[in-house]
């Protein structure tokens, strides 16, 4: 008989991690797997071999039955969360006819005509017609068929990555609602494959038939064949629970079941999320994702670079930090952390607007980076500092647009993802919030949220609100200092919300002049 630990496998942006939890949500286990480079044909294209991310999956878990003390009779199932909006193309014997397009991908296509009919008229009565065409322009299936016909005609199923390992793990051309983030004809209110008659299918033409069935996050999507325990070491015969997208797992790994919770993901992409029970386009035509949880919606603000930009900083900036942490054996943020505290609250007036990449609404196609302020007093610091408050100030936006729309206040702030283990970040944070700050109990949020999938789906508890009371648990606590939230006030309302309205005009005339980014 099985035990009552859940296998979690998460499929991230840099690497793969296979995890064992406990029914108390305790990590007993992990072993990680870094991601090869990905493929750049050419600047501004990301691009995986399919076969990368299988065979770093099976990677990590055959390295997970090698630690001392793991015992596969006592895994009861296993869940699956991956990075979002990957796109593999199968032929009919399941095998891949290009590389996956990854997230990161920026490829459009232009000149595609526009939705027509019914739904053409009343985009265009609406003033939307220019964000359905942003769209079509994005979606990576749209530039397959006019690009690679050939691969698009031979394509027997169209799937997500998370589509695309349940297959290699279960034989199954299944998914979860729960995963469906991407441009695809997914109806979001009513989490499904879109009805005939939805515009979707003009936007992006295709055929029902290359979609995966569709299991609620909770429900089996098979079991783990022969073939797949034979390269995994995954006991055969185990259930597949259906779990969700990373970010929607790291939403309730995180604790944040009630909407009032709001959880941020300091990740490549920065989001602040809520879990509601009710439909709510927080932007108007832009859905909620699926929550981790059936019937249920996350409302999500991004901000496409986010801590990337961190990363970023590290490389053009950084490189004082990261030969002291090698000399020291430390880590670069650790003393990335030092440098914020070196300044105070505010940055001495650097304002930073963290559009590095452009978005639907607000920030619009044309949106751009910006730091304003700059005096002869700033120094790395106040740029790195700068960098992180204004991520805070954009979340802190998409937190009011949340509330403006659910109509139900944010009291309670978790932060996870790899820039929640900077104490500097999670106290400013606080501060331009206004609200305390909380970690979750372990590091990998998302794996966690996957396994809580299991255990409701398997039946160690009787539903959501029991499974994530058991298994979730606050770590780290930062309290908002008032002082420093008085001066992040000022500057949010009288600086950072006025600089989008008055910078967009030079944005457009930026992105006429040299076509940046709509020709890159």
């Amino acid at each position: 008989m099985p035990g009552e630990n859940i296998l979690a496998i998460d499929n991230g942006t840099q690497s793969i991690r296979a995890m064992i939890f406990d029914p108390n949500g305790i990590l007993l286990a992990k072993s990680r797997v870094l991601i090869e480079d990905y493929i750049v044909p050419e600047p501004g294209l990301f691009e995986q071999k399919p076969e990368v991310f299988w065979d770093s999956l099976c990677d990590a878990c055959t390295a997970l039955w090698q630690i001392p003390g793991v015992d596969k009779s006592s895994i009861n199932a296993v869940a699956l969360t991956t990075q979002r909006s990957t796109l593999i193309n199968l032929d009919k014997n399941g095998t891949p006819l290009r590389n996956a397009i990854v997230w990161l991908d920026q490829r459009r296509v232009e000149g595609l005509p526009p939705v027509s009919g019914l739904w053409g008229a009343a985009f265009f009565l609406s003033g939307m017609r220019e964000t359905v065409s942003y769209l079509q322009a994005e979606a990576e299936c749209n530039w397959i068929r006019i690009n690679q016909p050939d691969i698009w005609d031979n394509t027997h199923k169209f799937l997500l990555l998370s589509g695309y390992l349940t297959y290699r793990l279960t034989g199954n051309f299944t998914d979860s609602i729960g995963c469906q983030v991407g441009y695809l004809p997914f109806d979001y209110k009513n989490q499904n494959w879109a009805s005939p008659w939805d515009w979707k299918w003009q936007a992006v033409p295709m055929s029902k038939d290359i979609l995966p069935q569709l299991v609620p996050p909770s429900k089996s999507l098979g079991t783990i064949s022969a073939e797949a325990a034979r390269l995994t070491g995954i006991p055969e015969g185990l259930p597949l629970i259906a779990a969700a997208a990373d970010k929607a797992c790291e939403v309730i790994g995180a604790g944040c079941l009630e909407p009032n919770i709001a959880c941020l993901s300091y990740g490549t992409t920065a989001t602040i999320n809520t879990t509601h029970k009710k439909y709510t386009e927080v932007i108007p035509l832009i859905p909620p994702y699926p929550s981790a949880v059936p019937d249920s919606y996350s409302l999500e603000i991004q901000i496409y670079r986010g801590y990337w930009m961190v990363t970023w900083f590290k490389k053009e900036f950084g490189h004082n930090e990261l030969r002291l942490a090698e000399k020291h054996g430390v880590q670069p943020e650790d003393l990335l952390d030092d440098l914020v505290n070196s300044v105070p609250p505010g940055s001495m007036g650097l304002m930073l607007q963290p559009f590095w990449s452009p978005g639907l609404k607000k920030p619009g196609p044309e949106a751009k980076g910006a730091v304003v302020g700059f005096g002869d007093v700033h120094t790395r610091a106040h740029f790195y500092r700068s960098i992180l408050e204004g991520l805070a100030y954009a979340l802190r936006e998409g937190a009011e647009s949340t509330v403006r729309r659910s109509h139900i206040p944010i009291t309670e702030i978790r932060v996870a993802g790899g820039g929640s283990q900077s104490n500097a970040a999670m106290q400013l944070t606080a501060d331009i919030f206004g609200l305390p700050v909380y970690r979750p109990h372990v590091y990998e949020a998302s794996g966690l949220g996957a396994a809580i999938d299991a255990a409701v789906g398997v039946g160690l508890y009787p539903d959501f609100k029991s499974a994530v009371s058991h298994m979730t648990h606050l770590g780290d606590s930062f309290e908002p200092n008032m002082e420093n939230q008085k001066i992040y006030n000022d500057l949010y309302n009288r600086v950072y919300l006025k600089m989008y309205k008055r910078l967009k005009p030079l944005y457009e005339e930026i992105r006429e002049i040299t076509g940046y980014p709509q020709k890159y």
